[in-house]
């Protein structure tokens, strides 16, 4: 239950995905199969001031709700599949303790115990 910066790196890289997931590739039913991907091709370093905005606050809204939620239920995928294996995790990690390193062969066996 503690919560480190070390995952940082990881929670931007999550959120970009699943913002690029429901503004590129349209993969949200509830924001629909529309480009909503900023001009991401303009190097002007005032091309906010320059740009209009592309969409209304509501769209913007819209799609930070959506970006939330897709996150929000991976996250506790992610949970429930490491709680789901938790004993298996724990003896890997007892086993990487006591060796540092361990092939193939020896994390299978860890699996196939189970």
């Amino acid at each position: 239950d503690d919560v480190t910066t070390g995952a940082s790196q990881d929670f931007k890289q999550a959120t970009k995905l699943a913002r690029r997931m429901v503004t590129t590739y349209g993969m949200s039913d509830k924001i629909g199969v529309m480009s909503y991907n900023e001009d991401d091709d303009e190097v002007f370093i005032g091309r906010d001031l320059a740009h209009g905005r592309s969409m209304s606050e509501e769209t913007l809204r819209e799609i930070d709700l959506e970006v939330k939620r897709i996150i929000d239920e991976c996250h506790e995928k992610a949970r429930a599949i490491i709680n789901e294996h938790r004993d298996i995790l724990d003896r890997t990690a007892e086993l990487l303790l006591q060796k540092e390193k361990i092939n193939m062969e020896e994390f299978n066996t860890l699996w196939e115990a189970d």
